[in-house]
């Protein structure tokens, strides 16, 4: 006889920029910086192809849009000067910069007792979230540079998830970005998308903003 444990909502994993907050205008502005020094093409369209992915791998990009090459150590050096600008800009945070609906969502599932965990590739979201104010909502933080693999590898969730103490399939991911739709896929994991910027099909639950994001819909995935 075959028995199934029925799954249930025990943890919530939030990716940070376009869910939790929006600091993609302040990663702009530094990119903006080394593209005007190096004189390299930085605009909103280059913009977009970096959403959901490492410091690294972004530069990658915006040097593959240039048709340029550097040499290792001058993408180490440049990756640590954005980095440096960026962390510079995150002093102007506030709890007035969490997007819609949030807070509201983390006080709903701190009163159920639902465990939230930040899978984010950031390596900044620890003093993001205190800038923020609402570090003590959170029971974990994946760290990014433990984790083997990136986005859209299901690494970061998993870590995010094992944390937190959740099972893999007791979980639901938020994501704003393709690349981690599917790694909140490949973990096995239900799947919210947040599609303020970009449609997500592959979402389990699709929402046009995170205003429309409720403890009750998270819920709902499991019923």
């Amino acid at each position: 006889m075959a028995f199934f444990i029925k799954e249930k909502l025990a943890a919530v994993l939030f990716d940070l920029d376009g869910v939790v907050t929006d600091t993609a205008p302040l990663h702009f502005k530094a990119w903006k910086v080394m593209a005007d020094e190096e004189s390299l093409r930085f605009d909103e369209e280059i913009n977009r192809k970096l959403l959901g992915i490492s410091r690294e791998a972004s530069l990658e990009v915006i040097l593959k849009e240039n048709g340029v090459e550097w040499t290792a150590e001058k993408k180490a050096l440049w990756c640590s000067k954005k980095n440096e600008i960026y962390k510079k800009s995150l002093e102007t945070l506030s709890e007035k910069d969490i997007l819609p609906g949030i807070k509201k969502l983390l006080e709903d599932l701190k009163a159920q007792g639902i465990k939230a965990a930040l899978a984010s590739s950031s390596k900044n979201a620890p003093a993001i979230l205190e800038r923020l104010g609402i570090s003590g909502y959170f029971s974990a933080i994946a760290d990014a540079a433990k984790v083997q693999k990136a986005k859209p590898e299901p690494d970061l969730f998993l870590e995010a998830a094992e944390k937190c103490g959740g099972w893999y399939t007791d979980c639901v991911g938020i994501e704003d970005a393709e690349s981690g739709v599917k790694a909140i896929k490949k973990a096995g994991m239900k799947s919210v998308g947040i599609e303020s910027s970009v449609k997500l099909p592959d979402a389990d639950l699709r929402l046009p903003s995170t205003a429309e994001l409720t403890y009750e819909k998270l819920l709902a995935l499991f019923q």
